[in-house]
């Protein structure tokens, strides 16, 4: 259990950082302050509380340790990092591929399709199929219902078949996660760093023709880390955080966060997300996932069905983002 930190974002200790005292000495710091931001979001600073020390423990090989933190803002709002979620609560979905499981099928024609247990929304309605590749954890809901979880929230990577019964029109709305190590702070002990961005990356089809795709809706609501903030702005609805440093660094404790409020009712088919911005779309290479075998063994339901990498306008530092899309 981490010791409690609150993070203390006030204006003095900014402009201290904006003025040079930098917090990671391998990340260049411009001469902004505190005034040159001015969106939306709640801001932290410094690692997150561990208040669940692991999720998921893989019972053959390894997985990175997916941890939950609490983080308080300089107003004393805690956030939940690297997001709240239903992984200990919720139905899983079933899984494709997934090596801790020892479930390793070489392709669809080695998996039992028949016996995939379905969520029923509409009674009257056809069965829907669909096939779902996350990097790191996802949640569907259906018309606001919770459909299922991913089984690892972060790795090793893994793919996932659902099935629902539900009539057009329907909503489609996923969360996605990019799990991070370094709680509150957006970041893993990778590619020599220790304090190294992860990227995500989202992609799904179903059976009636859906696919992801830059018509569906992606928004951002926990970007980090963030080493300037006057590297974030929001234009349009979307939050952006383009010229923000995707660098890795080996101090990287103090780096900041930002976190919007997730409406409760985002899933839901009436939520107005008229606001929201359309998704960003990332190619396979982007992404990484061409020595991944949970989606290379399955990518005819994949990008051979049509479907496309999903993301924010930042695969790299937007850690949660909320999907949408109306299937008329």
């Amino acid at each position: 259990m981490a010791t409690k930190r609150i993070a203390t974002v006030t204006l003095p200790s900014l402009i201290l950082i904006a003025a040079g005292c930098s917090p990671s000495s391998d990340i260049t710091q411009s001469s902004s302050s505190i005034s040159d931001y001015h969106g939306s979001a709640s801001i932290t600073q410094g690692r997150a509380t561990t208040i669940e020390p692991n999720l998921f423990e893989c019972k053959n090989g390894r997985s990175r340790v997916a941890g939950v933190g609490e983080i308080a803002d300089s107003e004393g709002k805690i956030w939940t990092v690297p997001a709240k979620n239903h992984f200990t609560t919720a139905t899983k979905a079933v899984d494709l591929y997934e090596e801790c499981a020892n479930i390793t099928p070489q392709g669809l024609a080695d998996v039992d399709e028949t016996n995939i247990p379905t969520a029923v929304i509409d009674e009257d309605a056809e069965v829907i199929t669909g096939y779902i590749f996350a990097d790191n954890y996802f949640e569907l809901y259906i018309n606001g219902k919770l459909i299922a979880t991913d089984t690892v929230p972060f790795t090793p990577f893994n793919a996932s078949i659902v099935k629902f019964k539900v009539n057009k029109p329907y909503t489609i709305a996923v969360k996605v996660v990019d799990w991070e190590e370094n709680l509150g702070l957006g970041t893993e002990n990778n590619r020599g760093k220790g304090f190294h961005p992860g990227d995500g990356g989202f992609i799904a089809s179903f059976s009636d023709g859906t696919v992801t795709g830059q018509d569906w809706q992606a928004q951002t609501y926990y970007t980090s880390p963030i080493y300037d903030l006057s590297c974030l702005s929001e234009i349009d609805g979307k939050r952006l955080s383009e010229s923000c440093t995707t660098e890795g660094t080996d101090a990287g404790e103090d780096a900041y966060a930002a976190h919007w409020e997730t409406p409760s009712t985002w899933m839901k088919q009436n939520f107005d997300s008229t606001s929201w911005p359309q998704a960003t779309l990332y190619s396979e290479d982007e992404i990484g996932v061409k020595n991944k075998k949970a989606y290379m063994n399955f990518i005819e339901k994949f990008s051979g069905a049509g479907a496309s990498f999903i993301w924010s306008t930042n695969v790299v530092l937007d850690n949660e983002v909320l999907l949408r899309y109306q299937v008329k």
